[in-house]
């Protein structure tokens, strides 16, 4: 495959950034989109240029590292799937490819295709956590949990966050990240203790980072790698509404 790639090139979050076109050849349908953006770069730094920086680590779609909106959807074009899953064979030989870094103020350029994710560090330390003394680790059926809860706890759990939906938001909205967050534990024994302190600090925390609020879309969860459903949302805003009415 031979194809032709506008990539978006900027040196930090201050600087101007632009679109820079490249071209890469003999490229095979089943080489991954990072390892294709390896072999660019290899030809790249072979020329003398300066490669491209782009964020990868576990290239197993677990740690949402591989942070690219291509052809303008994030992670591309394929479902369920992170960039680092993502193969070529989902393009066209001469097909050209657009490929930029997540837009969103609360996601600062580092450089190049590579933000600053740490927004949601942030989150997850003002109350995505368990700080109560919950003892020893308990036998697996010492505590029952129904399988509905335990298994929506779970689907929540798998978020990985990637940032996509942020990215995708026309708002820029953090609302799926939180929710996955807060539904994960909220549906637990251990994590009912803290609820409502969980849903308000979060959510302040999101608010003070910059996110845009949620309008309901829907965006967020068709490209979520991870298929993280919005009914999560809802979750969300009962936990949270239900903290403020106590309040």
């Amino acid at each position: 495959m031979n194809l032709k790639l506008k990539i978006w090139r900027q040196k930090n979050a201050q600087a101007k950034g632009e679109f820079v076109e490249y071209a890469v050849e003999n490229i095979s349908p089943d080489t991954s989109f990072l390892e294709m953006l390896d072999i660019l770069n290899n030809d790249l730094i072979h020329k003398g240029e300066e490669p491209i920086v782009f964020d990868h680590d576990c290239r197993e779609g677990i740690c949402g590292m591989c942070s690219l909106h291509i052809n303008g959807h994030a992670h591309g074009p394929d479902e369920d799937v992170t960039t680092c899953q993502l193969h070529m064979r989902k393009f066209h030989d001469g097909e050209t490819i657009v490929i930029e870094p997540w837009r969103s103020s609360a996601f600062p350029v580092i450089k190049d295709l590579a933000v600053d994710r740490s927004a949601f560090d942030k989150i997850l330390q003002a109350g995505g956590f368990i700080s109560i003394n919950t003892g020893g680790v308990p036998d697996a059926n010492a505590i029952p949990i129904p399988k509905k809860d335990a298994d929506e706890s779970m689907d929540a759990a798998a978020c990985i966050g990637c940032g996509a939906c942020v990215a995708t938001c026309k708002n820029g909205s953090a609302m799926l990240f939180v929710a996955a967050r807060v539904s994960s534990l909220a549906k637990l024994p251990q994590g009912r203790v803290e609820g409502a302190r969980r849903a308000k600090a979060m959510v302040a925390k999101m608010d003070e980072l910059g996110f845009g609020a949620c309008t309901n879309t829907g965006a967020c969860e068709a490209e979520c790698p991870k298929g993280i459903s919005i009914a999560h949302i809802a979750r969300l805003n009962r936990e949270f509404l239900s903290a403020k009415l106590k309040d």
